[in-house]
């Protein structure tokens, strides 16, 4: 593609400084949205009013597991999908000339945790120190106002892509990636993907990210009085001794033989969080039924298949568990069945990303091997497309007081608007 003039790339940047207040009205309309699991409809209907607001006309993109029965993308669902669809929005040039392009974000966020334990409520966004403050302004809010606003940018400059540009404000990328492999499926093949998640305290490309597999383990155990315990099954403490049995396992997916050459110098790569416990009636009964809910990591080289395997054969083992007679062990899998992914660092769009950064912040984007996923690696696996994660700096995600970086959002902004233009080619608006 032909390098894009001067006098465009300069009318590009002064639009983008231009929308700095509409980006954090933006994103600041997106975090009042409490967008948890089952719960996204309000920041759906905000992306819908968004691509309005920049000229396209918003459709739904429905989540149906069963009409994506048997992909290798899909995950496990956790709960039903009705009014909850995905939405979308589509960009086509008068003469196409330039290559396509998607846009995604998720809208979905993590619960807040302890409220109380925040310095301003989590869904009421505020700023302090040049950083915005509010749960999901940072994963992954932000970004979908930098992608936003940066199409938004050319306009006001007089421009507009010169081929077919693509937008998804998608669900459930914390929890099964559905909602984007929803949206691939339905759309249009593109030539390369732009996901602008947000880097761990800086600005970062993703060159890497690990698989993660959700498993439920419910242990019914056996109740009984407090005065005769000895004689019951406790489920809560049974419960703990299968969560305790993959700590090895964790320790020994970590050793150096099994590390990727792309996680080579990250400490600690592949995790297993104990992140849910459920269980109990009453402080002076043995608890009859304990639930816990794991996630496990898996590094490059080895499947979201595999991992359940190990799964099944650790729960399996740690059932015969002395402690464990009489108890009945059930284990389902819901939620993230997903593979890693690795982003190639020699991409056309990723060193495109690059170069945009570098020209509109001065700065560089940090390579960044993730021990978390994203959406990316549905287009990336499963449809051959390559893909550009990068996003702002963003510090506590998932955490208390999650934030995102003022000039950071900026400069992403202003990153994907160059990337953009000069990936799609340009024409007068």
């Amino acid at each position: 593609m032909p390098s894009l003039d001067p006098g465009a790339r300069r009318a590009i940047l002064d639009a983008c400084d231009s929308l700095r207040d509409e980006s954090l009205d933006w994103l600041f309309r997106l975090v009042r949205c409490p967008s948890t699991l089952g719960n996204e409809a309000g920041a759906l209907n905000e992306m819908a009013r968004l691509y309005r607001h920049l000229g396209l006309d918003p459709f739904p993109i429905p989540t149906d597991p069963e009409a994506m029965a048997g992909h290798p993308g899909l995950s496990p669902p956790l709960i039903p999908y009705t009014g909850r669809d995905n939405v979308a929005a589509i960009h086509r040039p008068r003469a196409a000339s330039g290559r396509s392009l998607l846009l995604q974000g998720h809208v979905d966020v993590v619960p807040e945790g302890a409220a109380d334990m925040w310095d301003t409520p989590p869904y009421a966004p505020a700023i302090r120190n040049g950083r915005v403050y509010g749960r999901g302004a940072g994963d992954m809010k932000a970004g979908i106002v930098s992608y936003a606003m940066a199409f938004a940018a050319l306009k006001r400059a007089g421009l507009q892509p010169a081929a077919e540009v693509q937008m998804a404000a998608v669900i459930e990328e914390e929890c099964t990636g559905n909602g984007a492999l929803a949206a691939m499926l339905a759309l249009p093949k593109p030539d390369a993907v732009i996901i602008p998640e947000p880097g761990p305290g800086m600005d970062a490309l993703y060159t890497a990210e690990v698989g993660v597999v959700w498993a439920w383990v419910t242990v019914s155990g056996r109740p009984a009085h407090v005065r005769d315990m000895q004689a019951g099954v406790n489920a809560i403490e049974a419960a703990q001794i299968i969560a305790g049995a993959f700590k090895e396992y964790e320790s020994e997916r970590n050793r150096a033989e099994h590390i990727a050459p792309e996680f080579h110098g990250v400490n600690h790569p592949v995790n297993v969080n104990l992140g849910t416990i459920e269980g109990g009636e009453w402080n002076s009964s043995v608890a009859t039924r304990c639930r816990i809910g794991l996630r496990v990591g898996v590094m490059l080289g080895y499947t979201a298949a595999e991992t359940k395997r190990d799964i099944e054969r650790l729960v399996a083992q740690a059932s015969q568990h002395e402690r464990l007679r009489g108890a009945q062990v059930k284990l389902e899998f819901k939620g993230f069945m997903a593979d890693p992914c690795n982003f190639p660092r020699d991409t056309e769009i990723s060193a495109l990303a690059r170069r945009s950064y570098a020209e509109a912040t001065g700065g560089s984007l940090r390579d960044y091997p993730a021990t978390g996923l994203t959406d990316g690696r549905h287009y990336v696996l499963y449809q051959g497309t390559p893909c550009a994660v990068f996003g702002p700096d963003a510090q506590d995600i998932h955490g208390i007081d999650e934030n995102v970086g003022v000039e950071s959002v900026h400069g992403i902004t202003r990153s994907i608007a160059l990337a953009m233009a000069e990936w799609c080619g340009v024409e007068r608006a």
